[in-house]
């Protein structure tokens, strides 16, 4: 038997971090813990990170939601994902508090990344700012080793970013630095077709959600005309209904999905696009959605586990001053995981 205990806890940028959805400063999470009734070193411990703007469950009822939903859990002795559907970040963190309590250990699955034996390749991100700020962003993320990098595109004039692409593109091939862009949907369906033209010149690897979502016919012709792939990120957002998802994917067609558990259904609801997306022979990756470590941990693992080479988005540990210490290090391109490190010893609800 198992008691829920939830921490509210408040992440600190380093630095203000630009998106397209405005200037994040800090980040309100919610850790909902699982505590063995009679073994007080038995727990399990996941995440709730819902983005104020962008997550489908967000309002500003989410504390007394997520409290419900954690009594339930409780009284049923286990996560109810049908129920939970519509309430992504909250499953995913139920899914992560039960995947750590029923494991008895943070390596939540049994991988070579979780044994310490591999790291997971990742894309080096490149925040949205002025032309200096993102300049000087992609020569630190060169000069530590990554070869994939991921660039948000729209904050600024568009010839502008342009030509911060073609300067990288110049000094380094193809062959050596992959460019993936996310334009969050800055495009407008005019002008869509002319600027994916020209950003394929550059020889682009791909570009999320390059008009808003919610169109899906116009998704399909931006896709089915595109001359560099498209990747749909923020269109999936609030579709959990299988048929839906089905339908969604049947329709646009897209060459990438990209998935962030706490966005996109949890774990299982994230499992359920691959699936229906390797039936359609549309490709994939995993990306953490700004969780602290603890989230970012169940994602990499759960991400290992899978088999997929592409470089997966899980560069977001860094990002806080605050963040839960777990021994999840950047080398190089790679992500790792160190089974002998230091982890937290939750005997406590206060981490301020």
């Amino acid at each position: 038997m198992f008691t829920t205990e939830i921490i509210p806890y408040t992440l600190r940028f380093k630095q203000p971090a630009a998106t397209s959805r405005g200037i994040y400063s800090d980040h309100r999470v919610w850790y909902v813990l699982f505590r063995d009734s009679e073994d007080a070193s038995h727990y399990g411990i996941g995440e709730c990170a819902p983005l104020p703007d962008l997550s489908s469950d967000y309002d500003a009822g989410y504390a007394e939601t997520l409290a419900s939903f954690c009594r339930l859990t409780e009284e049923k002795q286990g996560v109810d994902r049908e129920l939970l559907r519509n309430y992504p970040s909250i499953l995913f963190g139920l899914e992560t508090a039960m995947r750590h309590y029923q494991q008895r250990s943070w390596q939540l699955w049994d991988t070579p990344f979780s044994r310490g034996a591999e790291g997971i390749t990742i894309n080096g991100l490149i925040w949205m700012g002025d032309q200096t700020a993102m300049m000087q962003q992609i020569e630190s993320v060169l000069a530590r080793g990554f070869r994939t990098v991921k660039l948000k595109i729209g904050a600024i004039d568009f010839e502008t970013e342009l030509g911060m692409l073609r300067s990288i593109r110049n000094r380094y091939p193809v062959e050596e630095v992959e460019l993936r862009v996310d334009a969050n949907g800055a495009f407008s369906s005019i002008d869509a077709s002319e600027k994916l033209w020209r950003l394929a010149e550059l020889e682009i690897h791909s570009i999320e959600q390059p008009i808003q979502a919610g169109q899906w016919q116009e998704m399909a012709r931006v896709c089915a005309s595109s001359p560099l792939p498209i990747a749909l990120d923020e269109e999936l957002i609030g579709i959990s209904d299988p048929a839906e998802k089905r339908k969604l994917l049947g329709t646009i067609l897209p060459q990438y999905i990209i998935l962030k558990p706490s966005l996109h259904g949890g774990i299982s609801g994230c499992s359920e696009w691959i699936a229906l997306a390797g039936e359609m022979d549309i490709a994939w990756w995993i990306t953490s959605a700004l969780e602290s470590n603890i989230g970012l941990n169940s994602i990499a693992q759960w991400c290992a586990s899978l088999g997929n080479l592409l470089p997966q988005g899980l560069g977001t540990g860094t990002l806080y001053s605050n963040n839960i210490p777990l021994p999840l290090e950047i080398r190089g391109e790679r992500l790792w995981f160190d089974p002998e490190g230091t982890f937290p010893d939750i005997k406590t609800n206060r981490y301020e």
